[in-house]
């Protein structure tokens, strides 16, 4: 009887556990939607919510922005995203990290630039914090 119960008990834990992980997943999934509506609108509170003071955002061309010139740069349209499309989105929880690899497409309109097209591969790293997930890093690559 013990090992029965046990076992059930264990189960249920296995499921709970895996449910858990599968939230986390939609809630990142969720959060790099909120990031990209976010660079797109160039809203200030919008961007700030979603990435924490010690954000390291690299950019393709090898420049690296803290989280002071990401925000600055889009709500000035420095750098501006008309669209932004993304697929091949993959998403892995490692406790409470989670790295999201995919490709992005966008039209850009920069200040002071020609409008542009970018094809990137992106990897993202957020951070639980508490129950929100908080962007700690982002780097880009020029897609091939």
């Amino acid at each position: 009887m013990f090992k029965k119960l046990f076992f059930a008990v264990s189960f249920l834990m296995v499921i709970a556990v895996s449910a858990q992980k599968k939230n986390d997943a939609e809630l990142v999934t969720e959060a790099s939607e909120k990031l990209r509506l976010a660079m797109v609108s160039g809203e200030q509170s919008a961007l700030e919510s979603l990435i924490l003071p010690e954000l390291t955002y690299g950019h393709s061309g090898g420049h690296i922005d803290d989280a002071k010139e990401f925000v600055d740069k889009l709500v000035t349209k420095k750098s501006d995203f008309v669209t932004i499309d993304i697929t091949k989105q993959n998403v892995q929880i490692v406790g409470n990290t989670a790295i999201v690899r995919h490709h992005l497409y966008a039209t850009t309109a920069d200040l002071g630039k020609a409008p542009g097209d970018v094809s990137l591969d992106i990897v993202l790293v957020w951070v639980k914090m508490k129950k929100d997930w908080k962007l700690l890093a982002r780097q880009a690559v020029k897609a091939k």
